[in-house]
């Protein structure tokens, strides 16, 4: 008889190709530019050009649509840390899943 794997995921996840902005290490300055796979509201995963170590703190700023939102953009700064990488992204990119361990909405920037 064939197991039956379970979903762990307590979240829905919402498929979206945006770009993204990250950051390595404690400090929050990104400085390397991603692609999402998918996020949800407890996790992300996404695209990077080079390898990263799994336990290792990463931030990121995302602007999340009005798809998601259900109201307008909305620019979004997160801290979390790695808790699994593949070598099965587009163009040899590794998959890096994160989860989010705190998060804050940032103002829109003024348009002028």
């Amino acid at each position: 008889m064939a197991e039956v794997s379970q979903e762990k995921r307590a979240a829905r996840r919402f498929a979206l190709r945006l770009p993204v902005s990250v950051s390595r290490g404690e400090t929050f300055s990104p400085n390397e530019s991603a692609q999402i796979r998918d996020v949800s509201a407890r996790g992300i995963c996404l695209y990077l050009d080079s390898s990263i170590e799994s336990g290792s703190p990463l931030g990121f700023t995302l602007t999340l649509p009005p798809e998601i939102t259900l109201t307008e953009s909305i620019r979004v700064q997160c801290k979390g840390h790695v808790v699994r990488v593949e070598q099965s992204g587009p163009e040899g990119k590794m998959a890096v899943a994160a989860v989010i361990e705190e998060y804050e909405f940032l103002p829109e920037p003024d348009p002028g």
